[in-house]
């Protein structure tokens, strides 16, 4: 695939440079809003397809309808608006701190909390809480992302490193960066995988179809190496608990590695085909659906850094939350 596009500030273009590429043979018949939205998923399908409507978008150099239907090889054109900026507005929303200093901070964040906010995600956001609590936050990230130095996916628990100061953010954003930083994570994944240890080393990039997901992709433009060693903590009849250690910190890195090794993540909506799991399911009995899990069980366990000011190692643990080890005691109980 490949699009053409200049960036514009409101209706006056800032920036006349463009690229040129061709749509690919997987993105044939697709509707041209599709297409575009699955290239520039920032931006919601109705903005986008405002933008197709003034006339902002041509493929092969004439102007085309969101209904068009693509052919391979052919030339996709886009004046793109620039994004607005929504800064977080504060909210008195509680913190479960794990660690703090004058210069860092690290929470354990709950699940179906979003850490910034984007489209559909406007309020109860990490960010939004961090604005309540602290004085003080780096903003090297921006207006919407105050001391977010790295992220973690909606739906998964577990620490995440805050910066207080845009210093304590360009350090530890440099530890990121050449790979000092040591995470750790804990995944119930269904079925247990074949082998007990390994290591996970396959490219990952955006899906051909799917705008949300990621996907295994060799030598695709899109593609960035990505590694992840795991080790089986338990084993149970059809489930294992899993511990994670990724070496990259690519999008939904672990969940597409464990997807492609053919055990993905617990109640994984986007990689595992199931959303949600009842006691039942783990017991036998489909009369009890009292429901022990409705997001993926992925938890950020642990992470060790090198303190951005003392240079001091410091390892930051964040315990299991309650959905979570109450899924385990149901699987160990039913399942061992």
């Amino acid at each position: 695939m490949a699009v053409v596009f200049t960036i514009e500030q409101g209706d006056r273009l800032t920036d006349p440079s463009s690229e040129t590429r061709n749509v690919e043979i997987e993105h044939a018949n697709m509707r041209l809003d599709s297409f575009l939205v699955n290239q520039f998923p920032q931006f919601s399908r109705a903005k986008l397809q405002r933008v197709v409507g003034k006339q902002r978008v041509t493929v092969d150099g004439a102007v085309a309808k969101s209904s068009l239907k693509l052919k391979p090889g052919q030339r996709v054109e886009i004046v793109l608006p620039s994004p607005e900026p929504v800064a977080s507005i504060p909210e008195d929303i509680p913190l479960d701190l794990l660690y703090e200093d004058e210069h860092v901070v690290a929470v354990n964040k709950p699940p179906a909390m979003v850490v910034h906010p984007a489209k559909g995600h406007w309020s109860g956001t990490l960010t939004a809480a961090l604005a309540f609590r602290f004085d003080q936050l780096s903003q090297v990230g921006g207006a919407t992302r105050p001391g977010i130095v790295h992220r973690l996916d909606r739906d998964t628990s577990g620490v995440i490193l805050i910066a207080k100061s845009d210093l304590a953010h360009q350090h530890l954003s440099k530890q990121f960066e050449q790979r000092t930083v040591e995470k750790e994570y804990w995944a119930i994944v269904s079925p247990g995988p074949d082998r007990d240890r390994d290591r996970i080393d396959k490219p990952i990039g955006v899906h051909p179809y799917q705008r949300e997901k990621m996907a295994i992709r060799d030598g695709h433009s899109t593609s960035r190496d990505a590694v992840t060693l795991y080790e089986v903590a338990e084993r149970f009849n059809g489930f294992a608990l899993v511990r994670l250690f990724p070496k990259t910190g690519r999008t939904h890195q672990i969940r597409v590695h464990l997807a492609h090794a053919g055990s993905p993540v617990l109640c994984d909506r986007f990689y595992s085909g199931r959303a949600r799991v009842t006691r039942g399911d783990f017991t036998g009995d489909r009369t009890d659906q009292d429901v022990l899990l409705e997001r993926q069980a992925l938890h950020a366990r642990g992470i060790s850094f090198n303190h951005p000011v003392s240079s001091e190692r410091i390892t930051v643990t964040a315990p299991l939350r309650e959905d979570l080890e109450r899924t385990l005691e149901v699987i160990r109980a039913n399942r061992s």
